[in-house]
This record gives structure tokens, sequence and C-alpha cells, in this order.
């Protein structure tokens, strides 16, 4: 049978770095036993970034659901927008930001789950 939740009904987080909204899809902190993958919501507000990071062990794919932001590698700074998506290989560095007005939000996916990620910059988190 189908696992039903209600928005209320799911982890959700505020950043401590600026305004960035996380909300739990699957996740550990999500009774759905899935094991193979991880998904939560994210919503970047006007002036939200992520510190830079990477991820061991997992492909990192990003589907936009609203707005444009920026995707960030050491090599390229790519403008994604609400239809697009982007994957992101296992150890590669990456970060976001939204410099628009609007809400720049989306659903991020690690399949399979990292088994570990780095912050670049560990007092910049």
């Amino acid at each position: 049978m189908a696992k039903l939740f209600k928005k209320n009904e799911l982890p959700s987080y505020i950043s401590t770095r600026d305004k960035r909204e996380r909300l739990d899809l699957i996740t550990e902190n999500v009774p759905v036993g899935a094991k193979h993958l991880r998904a939560d919501r994210i919503i970047y507000h006007e002036g939200d970034s992520c510190a830079r990071h990477y991820h061991i062990g997992s492909h990192h794919v990003f589907v936009i659901l609203e707005g444009e932001g920026f995707i960030s590698t050491p090599d390229s700074k790519q403008l994604i927008k609400a239809g697009e998506v982007a994957l992101i290989e296992p150890k590669e560095i990456h970060w976001f930001e939204n410099n628009t007005e609007g809400n720049f939000e989306f659903i991020e996916f690690w399949v399979p789950p990292p088994t570990e990620t780095i912050w670049i910059d560990e007092n910049d988190i």
C-alpha cells in the first residue's frame, strides 16, 4: 500500500547559515524503508547559498521545480531553471546560489545515499 504523508508530517529544517528551507522526503527521518535513495526538497530564498562541498559514493540529481539559480563547480557556473535537471558526479565539488528576487526550489536525490559529505571550508557550513 502507498504511504502518504502530509507536508506537516515530514521533518523540516531552516538553515543556520541563511534562510534555506529543507523538507525531508526520503531520509532516515521518514519511515519509508528506502535504503538506496535519499531525497529532500530545498528552497533557496533571495541571497541564499550553500557552502562548497561534495559527497562520497553518491550521484546527486537536482530537479528544479521553481525559479532559477546558479549551480557551480570549480570548473563552471551555470544558470539552472525550473524544468531542468542537473547531475553531480560522486566527489564533484559543487554549491548553489540564488541571486534572484524569487525562490529557487528543487528536489535533490542521492543515489545511493552518500557515505559522507565533505565540506571544503569547515567554517562555512
